[in-house]
């Protein structure tokens, strides 16, 4: 697995362009990963809809619970899916819409200085060994091509915007994590 700096591509992962990513701020460079959880319909796994919502492109009509996300503008640069296929929406030198308001140490807007990996789970329940698997893979092609980043520079979305997100949730298991990666950053 390697990124490819020039273009900001993952050389594994399927690539879906989000129209929701612009340019970091000048200077801005990756020093932090916020790990996230998404399943459409929630509790729901497989199929089309996590695209379709960072590309714009969800039917409100296909589900209740579409119809009060679909007008959301939200991206991350990528998802893990449950058989640990990887999905790209964003390159990682651009900045995903991802974290909403949140706060890392002292910084807010971590989108300006973060990636966000989406885990395709939910906050409750366990994750699946391949996804771990994979999330490690990533984070060692991102460290390798971002010097800023490294595996003790991992967060939660909830970490970054307490109180009002959860995820990844209590089924994400930042020990076992640690111990495959060797150290990860505990917050």
């Amino acid at each position: 697995m390697r990124v490819d700096t020039e273009t900001g591509l993952l050389d594994v992962a399927v690539q879906i362009p989000s129209p929701n990513q612009d340019d970091r701020p000048e200077g801005a460079e990756p020093d932090l990963i916020v790990v996230h959880s998404i399943s459409l319909p929630p509790g729901r796994f497989g199929g089309p809809h996590i695209g379709e919502l960072f590309t714009n492109r969800l039917d409100p009509s296909a589900h209740p619970y579409f119809a009060t996300i679909a007008d959301l503008r939200v991206s991350a640069h990528l998802l893990i899916r449950r058989d640990g296929g990887v999905e790209q929406f964003v390159p990682f030198h651009r900045r995903a819409w991802h974290a909403g308001a949140s706060c890392y140490e002292g910084r807010d807007c971590c989108n300006d200085f973060s990636i966000g990996i989406e885990l395709e789970g939910t906050d409750e329940g366990d994750y699946e060994a391949v996804q771990y698997e994979a999330l490690v893979d990533v984070v060692e092609a991102l460290c390798l091509a971002y010097p800023r980043l490294s595996p003790a520079r991992l967060a939660g979305h909830s970490h970054v915007s307490p109180g009002r997100k959860t995820d990844p949730g209590p089924g994400f298991d930042w020990d076992r994590l640690g111990a495959m990666l060797g150290d990860v950053h505990r917050v």
